[in-house]
């Protein structure tokens, strides 16, 4: 939404069931503007281009030097050759690589970096996906909302402290819960997206309508993979 900087996206997916997602790494200071490039394009652009997951982050950790520190997940979903999600860290010195299935953790750090709040969110989501055979789709989603709005406090942060220096000790202790709220910055969008075995895909996000926790918007969408 920044003049100069508008058009791209933090997650996204589109009915070929291409799928990615980004994070910022947390940095003591960010190079802003870091030569032009604009993370959230990296995910808009996947999107529409005709590359496969691996190979497109190959791609862009060619580049990764020339942006801020990001993280960027890719995935592949096919019900009839099977699905694969793939992910690469800027800062993590090594090359893109396809993830086994299972359950992953992703914050301002590497993937799967243990910080408490990232521990106790999987722990969250994995206590959500047990009971979700007993869940319809839409009680699910609200399950995993109200899990994204978690606000217990994880401290101490170390972890956080460590990596973020003094660009995040004055909201250390905020930026320590799941959903972070401050004066001036927090969460102001919860997504989350569901595809089951048959290629429906139920995509529901959540955005605060101003800087109030009581203003949100929630918006639907239900389409079937075109592939």
């Amino acid at each position: 939404m920044e003049k100069g900087r508008e058009g791209g996206t933090w997650l996204g997916i589109n009915k070929k069931g291409k799928f990615a997602a980004l994070t910022n790494y947390l940095q003591p200071i960010n190079r802003l503007n870091a030569s032009g490039r604009v993370q959230g394009h990296l995910v808009a652009t996947f999107l529409t281009e005709e590359v496969d997951g691996l190979n497109y982050l190959k791609k862009v950790s060619s580049e990764g030097h020339l942006y801020n520190g990001f993280n960027l997940i890719t995935a592949d979903f096919n019900n009839t050759k099977g699905d694969t999600m793939c992910y690469y860290g800027s800062k993590s010195g090594q090359e893109p690589k396809t993830l086994e299935p299972g359950i992953y953790g992703l914050s301002n750090s590497l993937l799967e970096t243990p910080w408490k709040k990232l521990v106790h969110g999987k722990k969250l989501f994995t206590d959500t996906i047990k009971q979700s055979n007993e869940l319809s789709p839409e009680n699910l989603v609200q399950e995993l909302i109200n899990m994204l709005n978690n606000e217990e406090v994880q401290m101490p942060a170390t972890d956080i402290e460590e990596q973020g220096q003094d660009f995040i000790r004055p909201i250390l202790k905020e930026v320590s819960a799941l959903f972070v709220r401050t004066s001036s910055y927090g969460t102001r969008t919860n997504t989350v997206i569901l595809v089951d075995a048959k290629g429906h895909v139920n995509f529901t996000e959540r955005t605060m309508l101003a800087p109030d926790v009581n203003q949100w918007k929630v918006s639907s969408f239900q389409f079937e993979l075109e592939i």
